[in-house]
């Protein structure tokens, strides 16, 4: 029990991280993404120095790097362009879900259980409370709380 509240902790401190630095590295990007510079430009700004915190960066490099492959290629019909950019955002949009839902898994588990944990420590008690009982000759509360206390 103390292991996963150590390990629910740390998680919680390491996904709480996460989103703060993921949080400063939108407001970076959508700060250059709507300053009016050319997209090109922001791309290879991008590529060169990526950031690993920055979903909505990497979502932007991989529609922008699918729109210059298929561009390039002679005869492409422009809807199949946008449909194959919008197919590279879908997969980029999934690998940063993927990332955020880290241990997300573990720690509903752990939240879940946790009531059921703390009623299993009620009904020790009060079995103990009952034993005390059965042992003595009169009931009394001095017999049952130390039970229940527990």
């Amino acid at each position: 029990m103390v292991a996963a509240s150590v390990t629910s902790w740390i998680m919680i401190f390491q996904r709480s991280n996460l989103l703060r630095a993921g949080r400063r590295a939108l407001e970076s990007f959508e700060e250059r993404f709507w300053s009016g510079i050319d997209l090109s430009k922001l791309y290879r700004q991008a590529g060169s120095n990526p950031d690993p915190d920055s979903g909505v960066e990497q979502i932007f490099r991989a529609g922008f790097k699918e729109f210059s492959r298929l561009r390039q290629q002679p005869g492409v019909d422009p809807e199949a362009v946008m449909e194959g950019v919008a197919r590279a955002m879908r997969v980029a949009i999934s690998r940063e879900e993927e990332k955020l839902e880290q241990s997300l898994p573990f720690l509903a588990t752990v939240g879940s259980v946790s009531p059921y944990i703390g009623l299993f420590g009620t009904v020790w008690g009060i079995m103990n409370s009952f034993r005390g009982l059965a042992s003595a000759q009169q009931a009394t509360l001095a017999t049952v709380a130390p039970g229940i206390a527990e």
